[in-house]
This record gives structure tokens, sequence and C-alpha cells, in this order.
């Protein structure tokens, strides 16, 4: 049995702040106590961190990535190893990626395919997601089947017409399933239909640049999406979680709805909440490097944002970290905004960059944690295992400095991609010591994880159910 001992450090979870010490038994928390207490002073272990000054953080959940996802005839520039170790480096310790059915296979061939991309290749722990797009009879069969051994949760988009897309029929009927197995549906809220009219439209008229994708990719159609997606899951009596909100009338309707007392979630990005339109039109071809869907909205949008993440109408911040390459991927759209493939990279940053919204004043130190490790877990089935420092919990723990300073740049990411989103961008605060499952993966700038040290996490159903 190996002992680490955390000696000194703020405890923060989603529930409490507390100085105190935390021992570690091989890869699980097995007791806190009081710093300086005559229980903690007595304790021994083989490893001793001084966390005096820091912070003492669970590990966090990032439960929207998409790791070597095919898309615009291209992939995702992160394979799992890669993306897992940068997630690693900014201190998240568990993701939740999306495995993929593809039109005409089960979705047991997807998950699958998933499953032998990242196993044996993961530096922390994950789970599975599973993308639905083709809603038959036996898909929905093989939903129970999956519930049933640990995938909880399934993706459909009301966007993407002709590759990922639903209409409203399969989308109703899948929801009736998660009502009546207990998984969570997750949608894609933006009117496909409209905006490939809207597309053709502008680029028949010539208006082909990058600041083009926000414009066709209205507000009101992601808006309009979101209510007809609450609408659907009251009809199924099921519930719903909203991805990747932007638009200041989306988070209207969701709210509206939680205010009836509906099962509806949703989470927002860090992209929305500090990136905007302005990103979309810088010149020469620049913008597209910010192009992702749901797209980028003009700053304003963003104070609706983080009210949805005080009054916990959005309960969630994920990153949806899709990197492609501004070259040779990105470049795929010039002369044709509607080519360049849709994700930007960001599981690196988001823990800092939401903690520097604790330092800007946008939410305290115990929503950073519940809205970035300790609700992700519970919305998907983890916790407590995941996403809390507790007794019996897994010992993914962060050792973090909120006085460290640093420049985010793709100079220093350790994600595979060949530019930062938040280039330039200042950030109080950094991950200093990253413990997975009782393995230090990261310490002090250097890396001493390992491919393979991450494991496959069966997931239970929601928690937040009504």
């Amino acid at each position: 049995m190996s002992r680490t001992l955390i000696r000194g450090g703020l405890v923060i979870t989603a529930v409490d702040e507390v100085h105190a010490d935390v021992l570690v038994e091989d890869e699980k928390v097995v007791a806190l106590a009081a710093a300086g207490s005559t229980v903690a002073e007595g304790w021994t272990a083989d490893t001793v961190i001084d966390a005096a000054g820091k912070y003492v953080i669970p590990g966090g959940v990032d439960a929207h990535t998409h790791m070597e996802l095919p898309f615009g005839g291209t992939f995702a520039s992160d394979t799992f190893e890669t993306g897992t170790r940068a997630a690693a480096w900014g201190g998240t310790t568990t993701i939740v990626d999306f495995a993929v059915q593809s039109v005409g296979e089960s979705l047991r061939a997807g998950l699958d395919t998933w499953h032998a991309k990242a196993e044996g290749n993961c530096a922390v722990d994950y789970a599975f997601h599973m993308i639905v797009s083709d809603v038959d009879e036996n898909s929905l069969k093989e939903m129970d089947l999956l519930v049933d051994e640990g995938v909880t949760s399934f993706k459909l988009f009301m966007a993407y017409p002709g590759v990922f897309y639903s209409d409203d029929g399969r989308i109703l009927r899948a929801m009736q399933r998660g009502a009546a197995n207990g998984g969570l549906v997750m949608m894609h809220a933006e009117n496909g239909i409209a905006i490939d009219v809207l597309v053709e439209q502008a680029l028949a008229a010539g208006r082909t640049d990058p600041r083009h994708h926000g414009e066709v990719r209205r507000e009101l159609l992601e808006a309009e999406a979101t209510h007809r997606a609450i609408r659907l899951a009251e009809v199924a009596g099921a519930p719903l979680y909203v991805v990747h909100v932007s638009a200041e009338q989306a988070v209207a309707e969701l709210a509206t709805a939680r205010d009836r007392g509906l099962n509806v979630f949703a989470e927002t990005c860090p992209q929305y909440l500090f990136l905007s339109t302005d990103n979309l039109a810088e010149p020469d071809f620049e913008g597209a490097k910010y192009v992702c869907s749901t797209p980028l909205r003009p700053k304003d949008h963003q104070a609706a944002l983080w009210k949805g993440l005080r009054t916990n109408d959005l309960q969630v911040v994920s990153t949806d970290h899709c990197p492609f390459c501004f070259v040779g991927q990105k470049e795929l759209g010039r002369g044709d905004f509607s080519k360049i493939p849709n994700g930007l990279p960001g599981v690196e940053n988001r823990m800092d960059l939401l903690h520097q919204a604790v330092v800007d004043g946008h939410i305290s130190r115990r929503r950073w944690i519940e809205i970035a490790c300790a609700t992700p877990a519970r919305m998907f089935g983890l916790y407590p295992r995941k996403g809390t420092i507790a007794p019996g919990a897994d010992a993914d723990i962060v050792i973090y400095d909120p006085g460290a300073e640093q420049v985010v740049s793709a100079a220093t990411h350790h994600m595979n991609v060949d530019y930062s989103a938040y280039e330039g961008k200042r950030l109080r605060g950094k991950a200093r010591t990253v413990i997975s499952r009782g393995t230090v993966v990261v310490d002090r700038d250097r890396y001493l994880g390992r491919a393979g040290h991450g494991r496959y996490q069966t997931r239970e159903t929601c928690q937040y159910l009504v």
C-alpha cells in the first residue's frame, strides 16, 4: 500500500472550503483532517506534498470532448493520448468523450470503435457518451443495453443535415426511450435545416469569410431549437441536457423551463465566455481558428451566460474540445466558410480560465469547482467517485497555485494543435501538481504520466432528476 499525504492546503469542494490535510492510500482518498490537528499530525506517508499557500481541489471533469473525431473530411488533431495528456497538464483528470454511431451501423459498432481508439492510450480516466445518428428500432433497443452497462447519455443533433441530423420524430422516439431507461438525452440545439438555407444564400452572395459562419447560425435559430427540444422532452417526459449554449435567447428558454420545474439542464463553454464574433472577424482568414458550432456570439451575450452560471440556469462548463490545425485543416474552408472544420481546442485551458473568472469576480471559488468538477460528475453518473475530495473518492487531486501567472500560448501548450484560441491571454492561477487516482501525473512543469494510466469509467444515470 502506498500512502500520499497532502499537507497544509486550502481544500475547496463544491460545498466547503477548509484548511485540511488529505490522506491518500493507493488510488483512493481515505481521510481528511484539520491542518495541525492531532489526527493530521499523527499521519505518516511514503510521499508528503506541501500544499501550503495553495488550493487543493478535485481534478476537473470535462464532460464534452471530441478526440479523433472525424468531421468535414478530416479528423480532430488530438488523439486520446495527446488530448488526455493536455487535459492532465491543465488539471483535468476525467473526460467524457463521444462515441459515434455511423448511419446504417449499430450503436455497439460505434462504441467498440471508440473503445479501440482510447484503450491503452489515455493519460487520465475517460468515459463515453453515445452519439445516435440513426434512430430506428434497433438503435432504440441498444440504448437500453448501453444504459445497463454504464453508457448513460445519448447525444442527438438538430444541426448538420445529412451528417448527424435527426428530425423531430426521431428525437421524440429517442427521448421516450430515455424516459423509460434513465438515459439522459443531450441535444445540439440549432435549426440545421434553416441554417443550411442561410449558408446557401450567403455563399451565393459572395459572403465566404469565416465571420459569416457566425452570421448564418443565428441566435434565434439556437433559441428556437432549444425551445423545441425542451417541448419535445416535455412531451416525452424525459430529461434534457443542452450542450454548448452560446446565445442569450437560448439561456432565457432554459431558465423558463427550469422555472417550470422541468428536468432541463445545460452547459456553456469557455469560448463563449471569453471570445466573441470579434475573433471570427479577424482578418487574413485568422477568424477560421474560431469557427465552432454553436458559433461565437457578440460580446453582449457573455453577461447572460455568466448570470446563468451564477443562478444555476447553466450548470456545467465543458470545453467541446475538438481541435483542428489552422494549417491544412481550418484552411480547407478558404473561399467557403461552410467547409471550415467546426471546433476549438480548450481541454488544457478550462480550469485556468474559470479560475480567472473567480479572480475577475464572475463566480466564487466553490462555484468554480461546482461547474467544472462536481456537477459534471453528478450529471453524468460519476459522483462521488469523481468531482470531490472525500473519503472513498478516487484520488484525483490538483494542487493549484492561485497566485501563479501565465500567458496562454500555442508555444507552450500541450494540445496537438498549431494555435491557441486564447493566444496571449494573461491568467492568474495554475495547476502545480496533478494526481490521477493516487498517481502524480504532472509535477511542477514536469509530465510524469503515461499513456494507458487512464482507466475507462462506467457511469450511473444522472443524479439530478426529479
